[in-house]
């Protein structure tokens, strides 16, 4: 049966710019991650991508190793987008990061030229698109010159291959050499993607400054602190994520859950609407297994004002577990 998108999709979930640029994105993303590759069928993933668009969630994230195996989240974007989504494709938003361990060999990871422009040539084959609307650095590479990583990203956008380009878990400092970088080149860093949630603030210690100072819009990556702050993702304030890594931290999910009761919302959903109170991050991205489980985190977007009495209170549980997630895990030097 052909897919015939709701009428009113643009109805349901607000909008932000990204930055000072032209580039509008919606409060909450899609992101097409691990789970989106072999492990789910391509009828439930397809049933997903479908609900998304309609509730207005226009914008899909993938990494080029999102699986498994490596590529297979973009192969099935790929011919879920012939079948469906190729009618609407200027209504769509695609990015796709580069910088993760793809293959074996000295060029197939971080940020040299020739891994992030062939990552890119690959991810476009296997979706079968002719651009991306938005590419990333995914990681700083402290043993490749700032200089061609970014100039790779410039070579993007001058061959038609993507319309945007930014960088993602980079520090403040690198993100200001990036974009000075690019822009002596004439291609604005228009996004920044980077882990923000209520166990991870490492971007309030300046890098929200730096980007709106640069006029960079911000992207939210790993609102749940990798599981650590979900419900309906697989834990609970009663049943944790089992990797969550000390038994104190476990009172302040419970303090968060409290809060979240209170306000009529699961715990993902205030983790969603939190990250969504500061006014500069332009989306948050989320996954999800199952259609319900989306619109659960879609109906976020309904209650994203706060209190101060209840800020206050989430600040009492907003432990840092990580300065940053990202780069720590990857051993990556965001110098």
């Amino acid at each position: 049966m052909s897919y015939a998108p709701s009428p009113v999709r643009y109805q349901s979930l607000p909008y932000r710019r990204c930055g000072r640029s032209g580039l509008v994105l919606p409060a909450v993303s899609l992101r097409l991650g691990q789970k989106f590759g072999s492990v789910d069928t391509l009828g439930t993933q397809r049933s997903i991508l479908r609900r998304a668009f309609d509730r207005g969630a226009t914008h899909f994230d993938l990494t080029n190793n999102s699986g498994p195996p490596y590529g297979a989240a973009e192969e099935n974007l790929g011919r879920i987008f012939r079948s469906d989504f190729k009618p609407h494709r200027d209504e769509l938003a695609i990015s796709t990061k580069a910088g993760c361990n793809v293959r074996q060999g000295p060029h197939g990871e971080w940020g040299s030229r020739k891994y992030l422009l062939a990552s890119l040539d690959q991810t476009l084959k296997r979706t079968g698109l002719d651009h991306v609307d938005i590419f990333y650095s995914h990681w700083v590479d402290s043993s490749t010159p700032l200089e061609e990583t970014v100039g790779a990203l410039d070579s993007v956008v001058r061959a038609g291959k993507g319309v945007y380009v930014g960088v993602s878990s980079y520090s403040s400092e690198a993100t200001r050499k990036a974009a000075a970088i690019l822009g002596s080149l004439g291609t604005p860093c228009t996004v920044h993607q980077s882990s923000y949630s209520m166990f991870n603030r490492w971007i309030e210690q300046g890098l929200l400054a730096t980007l709106s100072e640069l006029g960079i819009g911000c992207v939210g990556l790993s609102v749940f602190a990798q599981g650590k702050l979900a419900d309906v993702m697989g834990g609970s304030a009663t049943s944790p994520n089992p990797e969550f890594p000390a038994s104190e931290n476990l009172q302040h999910v419970k303090g968060l859950a409290g809060v979240a009761r209170e306000r009529g919302q699961s715990l993902t959903q205030m983790a969603i609407a939190w990250t969504l109170r500061e006014a500069r991050v332009s989306s948050a991205l989320v996954g999800a297994l199952t259609v319900v489980q989306l619109d659960d985190l879609l109906d976020a977007s309904r209650n994203l004002e706060f209190t101060p009495a209840e800020l206050a209170e989430i600040d009492k549980h907003t432990v840092e577990v990580a300065s940053d997630l990202w780069t720590e895990s990857t051993g990556v030097v965001a110098s």
